[in-house]
């Protein structure tokens, strides 16, 4: 029996689609669910870290619409091809022309330090693509809920406001377990 592979695109979502990459450590994965894309961050050898819900088993996490809906989440490391299940990914570092990726290995050790942990979570303030950027530029960047100044809404600008004392809270984690 062959081991099922993830379905990889290059051709959704963002403005500048890339070919195929294979993920390197510190990679953004974005992946295509059914209703929106779920972002995670590649360590290496075929596993990611990214967000789950807190109430739910590991397994029924990883597609779970319910996830865009919760308030906290639990940081989990797990098998790239897993979470994706039969749904497609590209890597997709869409943000280093305009930020500066820390170093592979800070990256790494910074999102080591999170594994099992439960953050906050908000879907317009704190989500799992500002979780991701926070680890590799070390600043959370989110175009989902704040794609450009002229389209953000009092609310929007609210939630993207308030991610910032999110962001500051899961920082301070990082520098304590260092």
């Amino acid at each position: 029996m062959m081991d099922k592979q993830p379905k990889t695109s290059s051709t959704m979502a963002t403005s500048e689609p890339e070919p195929y990459n294979e993920p390197q450590p510190g990679d953004l994965i974005e992946i295509f669910r059914p209703a929106y894309q779920h972002w995670a961050l590649y360590l290496g050898d075929g596993y990611i870290i990214n967000l789950t819900p807190v109430d739910e088993s590991q397994a029924a996490a990883m597609s779970s619409v319910k996830s865009v809906f919760s308030r906290k989440a639990v940081v989990r490391m797990q098998l790239l091809k897993d979470v994706v299940g039969g749904d497609t990914f590209r890597v997709n570092n869409k943000y280093d022309d305009n930020h500066t990726p820390l170093p592979v290995s800070e990256i790494i050790h910074r999102a080591q330090i999170l594994i099992d942990q439960e953050v906050s979570y908000d879907l317009l303030g704190s989500n799992c693509e500002h979780f991701v950027t926070l680890l590799r530029y070390g600043e959370g960047v989110s175009e989902q809920v704040c794609p450009s100044p002229f389209y953000i809404e009092q609310s929007l600008l609210a939630g993207c406001l308030g991610y910032y004392v999110n962001q500051s809270s899961m920082q301070e984690k990082i520098i304590m377990q260092k």
